[in-house]
């Protein structure tokens, strides 16, 4: 393992720990608004990102498909929001789970019959097709972009969270809805802005993931399973402990795939290490939120309640 190598995958793991990010930011957002559990949100994903390629494909130009990816996903999150789950909110979190499974069935069979279930693949836009010098080390220009996006939504989310009048009704809603709906302020349209939100976020993550990843049928799910890890690590309802969980998921799976597997070649046979390695690495993340929740059951920056 040399220096440059396990500098190159660090920066991968950010990489990933910034999509991440912006999946679990949204989904943060709408539970600790609106107490909703919605698994879901990785389907919001996956159409973001074949609503990106498919304008990319039309258009040929990557920051068009994005504003149209961005801003189909948001009509569609509002949509479904007001069409299906707004009557939940005041139901039990199996009702809320088992409709938002319900929707991800939906939304799968929507995918296929609309794209079919060959993977759509999605080019680089030509701007960021190279590399960029790093400490003398080259890295591609996209994932660098990824990462620079990733701390640019999380600066504006923090603006507008903790510097806005908006994130002040965002804020207090977490902390006591019926008192703020009292005061007069629409509970109703406050939970749809920050559902649309949250599903703004998403389709900038299938965004950016497109180039990486083939867009296909059911790519939401195995990422929520990271995004679902990162939230519990980081702390449910809290935007710093989502940020900070993503980085952590992201940097610990990417180098631990990377690295475990070689490493325990150094101890063990070679056929079990190739065996138990990639299972192992795997496992990883898991340990991590584990080993977390043992210490800090409520997360690493849980959400402090007055």
């Amino acid at each position: 393992m040399t220096a440059s190598l396990l500098f190159t995958q660090l920066l991968n793991g950010l990489q990933l720990g910034i999509l991440l990010f912006l999946l679990s930011s949204g989904l943060t957002l709408v539970f600790g608004i609106m107490n909703f559990v919605n698994l879901a949100h990785g389907s919001l994903y996956m159409l973001g990102a074949y609503f990106a390629a498919s304008a990319f494909r039309a258009t040929g130009s990557f920051l068009a498909a994005g504003v149209i990816a961005v801003a189909a996903t948001l009509a569609l999150g509002v949509a479904v929001e007001r069409l299906a789950l707004a009557r939940l909110y005041a139901r039990d979190h199996l009702d809320q789970v088992l409709t938002t499974f319900g929707l991800i069935l939906i939304f799968n069979e929507a995918v296929r019959f609309v794209w079919g279930s060959a993977p759509v693949y999605m080019n680089v836009p030509a701007a960021l097709a190279g590399t960029v010098n790093l400490f003398g080390l080259p890295y591609p220009a996209y994932r660098f972009a990824i990462i620079a996006v990733g701390l640019a939504v999380g600066l504006a989310l923090y603006v507008l969270i903790h510097r806005t009048r908006v994130g002040m009704l965002i804020r207090a809603g977490a902390a006591n809805g019926p008192m703020v709906a009292a005061l007069g302020v629409n509970i109703r349209l406050l939970n749809t802005l920050v559902f649309g939100l949250g599903a703004a976020l998403a389709a900038l993550a299938g965004l950016m993931a497109g180039p990486i990843f083939a867009v296909q049928p059911g790519m939401g799910e195995s990422i929520l399973i990271l995004t679902l890890v990162a939230i519990v690590t980081g702390g449910i309802g809290s935007i710093r402990g989502a940020f900070y969980g993503a980085l952590l998921v992201g940097v610990v799976d990417t180098v631990g795939r990377a690295f475990l597997p070689a490493l325990l070649r150094e101890f063990l046979d070679r056929a079990l290490a190739q065996a138990a390695g990639p299972a192992l690495a795997s496992m990883l993340i898991y340990l991590l939120m584990a080993v977390v929740l043992a210490l800090r059951p409520r997360g690493l920056f849980p959400v402090k309640r007055s």
